[in-house]
């Protein structure tokens, strides 16, 4: 078995005794110890073990803990919880910070409960390897609604963004012709350049891409005003008195503006919301490289092939963002993700909101009439409220949260049919050199604009996709996986010692159980070699590059950061499963069987991405239903 950390570089060791100031590591041995402090593994410098036993005790405790789980985010209120407050948020994470301060700005006295040591959920950033700061889970910011960054003044406390341009790199696997590098696509704001790049695969392609994008963007802009808003409330607008009626029809406006800003365009729409990727890519271009580039946004995160139903509203899902006015475009938060959650938290708390790490939530407790009261937490404090918000998933909300008597049979067994299926293992890499492409070389070891972008390997075609998802549907992990390699140290070098970097691995596709049984470290380790292979034929030398790195399962994933099943979602954004139907008809509205608690996470509408608009939708239908009683 590899050890997480590689000592056999000697680069290594200078990385690690640079960081004294921080960790007292003066031994002059290479050897390191490890000790348990605060329940964290930690690097000690009083002791020197043999190698290979520390190696087996890092490997069983990187399977629980982070190696080091240094925490870059907001630290919680110090005092205790009060007994009771008129609004309880379970989980500090993105919707669940946005959906206390809305409240708290509201008037409703709120308090945040966060299970673990960190605020922000999967939106968190963790020093696991010494002086290296990793974005563990969410990785790159586009969705955040841009009415909750002026609401909030999240700027004001501290939200910086590095926007990326160029945004996409995806390099070949080929033999370059008479001693030319292997061919490579760019793509970022400058539609020009573009089209010379795509020119390099299809003239033909580059001459429409400029009418594609513009399409994209139409339909894209159309969904906004849903995001913003609850579902049409049909049993409002159907059912009681003509005023009642009246008032729930407001909720039609929203998809009355989406329509009248898609216009003619609307069986465009239907299309895309139905239709998989590959319909529509493969009747635009027929260049593979541009097609498998695109189609990755139609399967990432998602356990779908780009030829399955459903997969092209996962691309319009994740092209509907900005930054800074700029339509599409994704970024990195200086800090790493968790720079989010700071400044989500630190304004939260500026309007008064309480906020708690290491408060696990045992139970929601409901009374008598039905309705909730407030929580139990584990050690056996309870906490009233008037209401309790979930930023949990749907899952974990109804069957571990709630007492199960308290809900109808034919409830949960539809609880238990929510799709949480994903296909992500996420691998953090520390390395201590910039990957060296050798379709764009940078023999100097400055950074080229490709290195700030996405970087997707083993994209040269659309079969090469379907094959990688085809493995992991049979319970295996994809043999060549499709890989976004993303490095944000190259735009913010407050994440990694100088000289060094830190590396994203987002990888599909890889199944929850492995051929039927559980995850072994020796499964983590084998599949993290094999991604390694992969990104070693396209950037030789990064494997001697690799200082550590934390390799993430779909159960890891869940165990850690609450995602059940490890989906990044908080459930499948099939179609299925979007709108009326998130997490399901009876729950689209926020409002749940037990009067009185609520989700706010990203399993409602609008879904998954760090977005914000779960917590504030979420908010409002809480102080709607307050103001009423």
């Amino acid at each position: 078995m590899k050890s997480l950390i590689n000592f056999h570089n000697p680069k290594t060791k200078l990385i690690y005794l640079k960081q004294k100031s921080l960790f007292d590591l003066f031994c002059t041995s290479v050897s390191v110890g490890l000790h348990k402090e605060a329940g964290l593994w930690l690097f000690s410098a009083s002791q020197t073990v043999d190698m290979a036993a520390a190696a087996a005790r890092i490997d069983r405790g990187r399977r629980s803990v982070s190696l080091l789980g240094t925490v870059t985010g907001c630290r919680a209120t110090h005092t205790a919880p009060k007994s009771r407050y008129d609004a309880l948020v379970v989980g500090g994470g993105h919707n669940g910070l946005v959906a206390a301060a809305y409240l708290q700005k509201g008037g409703v006295k709120t308090a945040v409960l966060e299970r673990r040591h960190v605020l922000g959920g999967a939106a968190v950033t963790e020093e696991i390897f010494p002086g290296f700061h990793f974005s563990r889970c969410s990785y790159l910011l586009s969705l955040l609604r841009p009415h909750i960054i002026r609401d909030l003044e999240l700027k004001k406390h501290g939200l910086k963004v590095y926007l990326r341009d160029p945004h996409a790199f995806t390099p070949m696997l080929e033999d370059g012709v008479r001693g030319a590098p292997p061919r490579s696509l760019i793509l970022g704001s400058d539609l020009a350049s573009n089209q010379r790049e795509i020119g390099k695969f299809s003239q033909k392609d580059a001459k429409v891409y400029p009418e594609f994008t513009a399409h994209l963007e139409k339909l894209a802009g159309a969904i906004h005003p849903l995001l913003d808003s609850s579902p049409v409330d049909i049993p409002g607008v159907t059912t009681g008195s003509l005023k009642k009626r009246l008032s729930a029809a407001k909720t039609l406006m929203p998809i009355l503006k989406c329509g009248l800003k898609l216009g003619r365009n609307v069986p465009d729409f239907y299309e895309i919301l139905t239709a998989p990727i590959t319909k529509i890519l493969f009747r635009w271009f027929e260049s593979e490289p541009l097609r498998a580039t695109l189609a990755t946004d139609g399967v990432i995160g998602a356990m779908t092939s780009p030829s399955n139903p459903g997969s092209g509203y996962v691309l319009l899902h994740h092209v509907m963002g900005e930054l800074e006015k700029e339509k599409g475009a994704w970024g990195y938060v200086e800090g790493g993700m968790g720079g989010v959650s700071q400044a989500m938290a630190r304004a939260a708390r500026s309007y008064g909101v309480d906020i708690f790490t290491e408060k696990d939530v045992e139970q929601i407790l409901v009374g008598s009439d039905g309705s909730a009261k407030g929580v139990a937490l584990k050690d056996g404090t309870e906490i009233n409220s008037k209401v309790v918000l979930s930023n949990a998933t749907p899952y974990v909300t109804f069957r571990n949260l709630t007492p199960q008597a308290a809900l109808s049979s034919e409830f949960i067994r539809a609880v238990d049919q929510i799709d949480y299926t994903s296909p992500v293992t996420k691998i953090n890499v520390a390395v201590d050199k910039l990957p060296n492409f050798l379709a764009l070389p940078t023999p100097d070891g400055k950074p080229g604009p490709h290195h700030q972008c996405s970087i997707h390997l083993n994209c040269e075609s659309v079969e090469v996709l379907e094959t990688a998802y085809k493995e992991a549907t049979n319970g295996r992990p994809s043999t060549r996986p499709m890989l976004e390699m993303t490095i944000p140290s190259v735009l913010d070098p407050t994440l990694a010692p100088p000289g060094c970097h830190v590396v994203s691995l987002f990888t599909q596709f890889t199944p929850y159980h492995v051929e039927g049984r559980e995850w072994t470290s020796q499964d983590r380790e084998a599949f993290a070699d094999t991604v390694f292979d992969w990104v070693e034929q396209y950037a030789p030398g990064f494997k001697k590059s690799v200082v550590g790195r934390d390799i993430l399962s779909p159960p890891d994933l869940e165990r850690i950061f609450g995602l059940t099943g490890g989906n990044i979602f908080h459930g499948s954004m099939s179609l299925d499963q979007l709108y009326l139907a998130r997490p399901l008809p009876s729950l689209s509205n926020y409002r749940s069987p037990i009067k009185g608690l609520y989700l706010c996470g990203s399993g409602c509408h609008p879904g998954g991405g760090v977005m914000g608009s779960p917590g504030w939708n979420a908010a409002v239908t809480v102080m709607a239903d307050l103001k009423s009683h």
